[in-house]
């Protein structure tokens, strides 16, 4: 707990979260959820080929999916931990928060054995193994859920 009381002292995160300013907790909320935006949109164009949507398209076709996720994931690494900052010690500790971060890892861990699938793939291969529909599956249902505790961190936890 030290170390959330901690986290939630420094300036940079008192500023995000008590500014009035648009530039403060309005900016990174923003920043945050464009950075969802291409995260998740990225990688469900890449999960929906794999479950079968555009099967002409070959799967090398969809290599650029990866900097897209990169980019996307630092920025809500970036955001995220400004955001958290200013509420250390009560999102530290609920539940909510602790599920989404479970979820966040599970669906960047899909990306991992994907991201090889992908870029391994013959220029023209078009067939998609039973083990990436699988991963693509796991990774709509852990992205999806990870969105829907994140959201409802503002309906559950007070603050």
């Amino acid at each position: 707990m030290a170390l959330l009381v901690w986290l939630e002292s420094l300036p940079l995160a008192i500023w995000v979260h008590e500014s009035p300013s648009v530039w403060a907790q309005p900016t990174v909320l923003t920043l945050h959820t464009m950075g969802m935006g291409v995260l998740v949109g990225a990688s469900w164009m890449l999960d929906l080929r794999l479950l079968g949507i555009g099967r002409n398209i070959p799967l090398s076709s969809f290599s650029w999916v990866f900097r897209a996720v990169m980019v996307g994931l630092i920025v809500n690494l970036v955001t995220g931990i400004l955001l958290f900052a200013g509420r250390a010690t009560l999102w530290g500790t609920a539940f909510p928060f602790l599920v989404k971060m479970l979820l966040v890892v599970a669906s960047a861990a899909t990306l991992m054995p994907l991201r090889s699938y992908v870029l391994n793939s013959d220029p023209n291969q078009r067939e998609v193994s039973g083990r990436a529909r699988l991963l693509a599956i796991a990774s709509i249902a852990t992205w999806s859920g990870a969105i829907t505790a994140g959201r409802l961190l503002a309906y559950l936890v007070a603050g």
